[in-house]
């Protein structure tokens, strides 16, 4: 696929970098010059351009590109000005970062696909982790729902999905279960690998140390893996 990523902050070059490793193209657009050459090797290319300016934005190859990212943070002017001229200029799929409430309020009128807010989903995540015992990761869905991905707590161990019964006892879905396989190396070396079950069906047998990624309301997980109850 084919990426503009406008901004070279840290969220927008850290996504760059991590679109180009997976072997997506994808053109790192910044108006500081140092930052242009500090990624020019780590992204397919990197431009140094003033984006708010309408002519070279219309330089860049818009129609062509699946995406167009902007990830401009601290200038709000910038961010809104880059946001509408790109709308204007029919980009396939338009997604922007909003660094505050007035700022999702401004991009969401502009009519964006997709509104990114790294700092509230980096702080909710954190948050989780520290509110419930072993939730390593966690999605919202709405301001009630939830998707988390959590340790299987202890007392589950050696049960089969149905005697646990989430559904009915939690209110909660499981949507899989995620276990640490050990194999090696090519070198001969012992190599942990996270491993997805797929679907999991009644007779799914859990064991210690496995990871169950749930889908519920927040004070039904919160009932399930609040530290107080384990």
């Amino acid at each position: 696929m084919k990426f503009i990523v406008v901004g070279l902050g840290n969220f927008g070059s850290a996504l760059s970098v991590r679109l180009t490793s997976m072997g997506h193209e994808v053109i790192g657009i910044d108006g500081n010059r140092q930052k242009t050459e500090i990624f020019k090797d780590l992204i397919t290319q990197t431009i140094c351009m003033d984006v708010t300016n309408e002519q070279a934005l219309e330089t860049l190859p818009l129609r062509e590109c699946d995406y167009a990212i902007v990830t401009i943070g601290e200038d709000f002017g910038a961010s809104v000005m880059t946001t509408a001229l790109l709308k204007q200029a029919g980009v396939k799929k338009l997604v922007s970062r909003a660094i505050n409430p007035m700022h999702y309020k401004v991009i969401q009128a502009l009519g964006v696909d997709l509104i990114l807010q790294p700092e509230y989903e980096a702080a909710s995540r954190f948050a989780d982790s520290v509110l419930f015992s072993g939730v390593s990761n966690s999605f919202d869905v709405t301001d009630d729902y939830k998707i988390i991905e959590a340790q299987l707590p202890d007392r589950y161990d050696g049960l089969m999905l149905s005697e646990v019964d989430f559904t009915n006892r939690h209110s909660l879905l499981v949507l899989t279960v995620i276990r640490t396989e050990e194999s090696k190396s090519i070198f001969g070396q012992p190599v942990k690998r996270k491993k997805s079950l797929g679907l999991p069906s009644a007779n799914q047998k859990l064991k210690k140390g496995d990871l169950i990624v749930l889908f519920g309301k927040l004070k039904d997980i919160e009932g399930l893996l609040h530290k107080t109850e384990d």
